[in-house]
């Protein structure tokens, strides 16, 4: 069992920073190694100040980086603002110059999409930018659908309350019932097969899953358990997001 890493920042922004230079120093390495480099961004207000300092401090060679997204909603009307894949548009897929981008659309047949874009997932991931939900959910793999053995490495899920009512706390929807009750996600094999993973996670909400992450048994019970299992994976914390880890081993 691997030793789960993790540093504790002051404020969202030093977290921000440090995950970005992190993250741009294994982007780097993967290009340096393999002459190109495949990351797997979150889309959530938790990985602005993140993807924020990545575009602003880092002179990345973007033109040999492939970027794709881990989860998007089924419903929503193309072009939403909600959709995960034009809030990563706006936040980060825009801003620099990636060699390309593939995302989630759902459009159409969202289980044929979810077929496709395993397929365009498949291969070596070098770097998985990721949070954790209030529920433990990583990606959308939350606790009634998440699976660490999943044949698959993408497909169509049913999201359960708690982490709808999270993107109304985000301010993402002005209610519940507004929020898809379905969504396209990468699964935890997927995610895990990453070779480095950055987990970003700011904020108090967040206090109790993160002390389950680092607590609690591995299991489905709070998915982002597995994290603990993969020699690769860091977690960035504000104060606020460890304030119930005093006394935890990890």
């Amino acid at each position: 069992m691997s030793v789960l890493p993790m540093h504790v920042f002051g404020s969202r922004i030093d977290l921000g920073v440090a995950a970005a230079r992190d993250i741009a120093g294994a982007l780097r390495e993967a290009v340096a190694e393999r002459g190109e480099a495949r990351v797997v961004f979150a889309a959530a207000p938790s990985q602005k100040e993140t993807l924020d300092a990545l575009v602003a401090g880092s002179d990345l060679p973007w033109d040999r980086i492939d970027a794709f997204h881990m989860d998007e909603y089924v419903g929503l009307p193309p072009g939403a603002p909600e959709r995960f894949a034009q809030w990563l548009r706006r936040t980060l897929f825009d801003r620099v110059p990636f060699r390309s981008v593939d995302v989630i659309d759902p459009d159409d047949d969202a289980t044929a999409e979810a077929a496709r874009y395993a397929r365009a997932i498949a291969g070596p991931i070098d770097v998985v930018v990721l949070g954790i939900g209030v529920n433990g959910h990583i990606a959308f793999n939350d606790p009634g659908v998440a699976d660490f053995a999943d044949p698959y490495l993408a497909k169509v899920v049913e999201l359960d309350e708690q982490c709808r009512m999270q993107q109304v706390q985000d301010d993402c929807f002005a209610r519940l019932a507004d929020v898809p009750a379905t969504a396209i996600t990468l699964t935890i094999p997927a995610l895990m097969s990453g070779r480095r993973l950055f987990c970003v996670v700011p904020g108090a909400v967040k206090a109790r899953a993160v002390h389950a992450t680092f607590a609690e048994p591995i299991s489905t019970r709070w998915p982002s358990t597995i994290l603990r299992s993969h020699p690769g994976c860091t977690v960035y914390l504000d104060a606020e997001a460890a304030e119930q880890l005093e006394g935890v081993a990890r």
